[in-house]
């Protein structure tokens, strides 16, 4: 039997829920237009043992070189291993690796990918009942949907609280220059100095999480931590070389006269120069935000609808990007995805000053479904 539908309508959160007490085996897809992404995690009697995602494809090679457990030598006593199922049998046969701690590696990849599907609100979503003998990787894991389901939702909330100090996974940690007596009184846990002592002023988080072989949100939660009692910096990298301090100027000044001419009323105007700073400039997030600001005001609804769905494919946890394509989904008229984004600009931002407006505005949305809804029943 296939379950499918919008997440509109049936969030991810309730299809976990769903496959879980009916304790269904087969696989669910779950594809998003928006971010030009699908993710498939494979059930066996309600409990997860697979998920991956297209954006970020993994192999048990890649997941334990990431996580610095293996190298090309614990790979060729592996290639030479007469027997197992797989690669990951080969790595245990070939004492390599431990089974327990393959199974924690490979449990650590499905859970990340799982609670990133999680933060999904808008896609569609498809079940198909089958057998699921021929999983993907070598060693079977199965994991109880219920606990996914607590820890994500507590990942999101999380998320939410640290992404002020912490705006994404790509930013690189240096330590923060202290005054002489400042390490005497320096007191961490093993696994904070675990993470201090990764920092190199060239890996970022995702990378220092991938060394340790440690999930990526605890290392992001270890680095507000250490961001907030002042022991590091985080920065954004620079994209490449070719970001010379002129190149950033001209977009710096670009980005200004963008604004100054969207204030004077002179949208294409603004349009022009908001677009050469998303091709010159490092912060694409902003530049992208004053596009649709200026195509909005050129009543060129759709256009802005897509220019702010690419900057949250680029840009997921910055609140303005929801906030701003919640107000043009609307004027498109997509109330489905209009809901997805300010909720999610609530979730990001709970004390921002636009908070009450745009709860007002989710009433709104919810009345005007329900008129939908009851005239297309008439």
């Amino acid at each position: 039997m296939a379950i499918e539908g919008p997440l509109r309508e049936l969030g991810i959160h309730d299809v976990f829920q769903l496959l879980d007490l009916s304790r269904k085996t087969g696989a669910l897809r779950v594809t998003s237009e928006m971010r030009d992404d699908a993710g498939d995690v494979l059930f066996d009697n309600g409990r997860v043992i697979h998920a991956s995602i297209r954006s970020n494809p993994t192999s048990i090679e890649r997941i334990l070189r990431q996580a610095g457990k293996i190298g090309d030598a614990e790979m060729a006593a592996a290639k030479a291993v007469v027997g197992g199922a797989g690669l990951g049998d080969r790595l245990v046969l070939a004492r390599a690796i431990t089974q327990r701690e393959l199974e924690r590696q490979l449990q650590m990849a499905i859970e990340n990918v799982i609670f990133e599907l999680m933060s999904w609100h808008e896609g569609f979503f498809s079940f198909e009942e089958r057998a699921v003998a021929d999983v993907p990787v070598d060693a079977r894991i199965r994991i109880s949907t219920e606990s996914l389901l607590m820890e994500g939702a507590r990942r999101i909330d999380e998320w939410s609280r640290i992404a002020d100090k912490v705006p994404s996974l790509s930013v690189v940690p240096t330590l923060a220059p202290v005054d002489d007596d400042r390490a005497s009184v320096l007191d961490l846990l093993p696994h904070e100095w675990q993470v201090l002592m990764m920092i190199d002023g060239e890996r970022d988080l995702r990378g220092i999480a991938g060394s340790l072989g440690s999930s990526e949100f605890e290392i992001a939660k270890i680095a507000y931590g250490l961001v907030s009692t002042g022991v590091i910096l985080l920065s954004v990298p620079e994209r490449t070389s070719t970001h010379s301090i002129a190149a950033l100027t001209e977009s710096t000044e670009a980005m200004a006269n963008a604004q100054a001419a969207l204030d004077a009323g002179r949208p294409e105007e603004a349009l022009q120069l908001a677009r050469a700073a998303v091709v010159s400039g490092t912060d694409a997030t902003a530049a992208r935000l004053l596009v649709a600001k200026s195509l909005l005001r050129l009543a060129r609804h759709q256009d802005a609808v897509d220019e702010l769905r690419r900057a949250v494919q680029a840009d997921p946890i910055t609140p303005e990007v929801h906030l701003e394509l919640g107000f043009a989904a609307v004027r498109v008229g997509d109330f489905a995805n209009a809901r997805a984004s300010w909720e999610h600009f609530l979730r990001l931002a709970p004390s921002a000053l636009d908070g009450g407006r745009i709860r007002e505005g989710l009433e709104v949305l919810t009345r005007m479904e329900h008129v939908l809804e009851a005239h297309a029943n008439v």
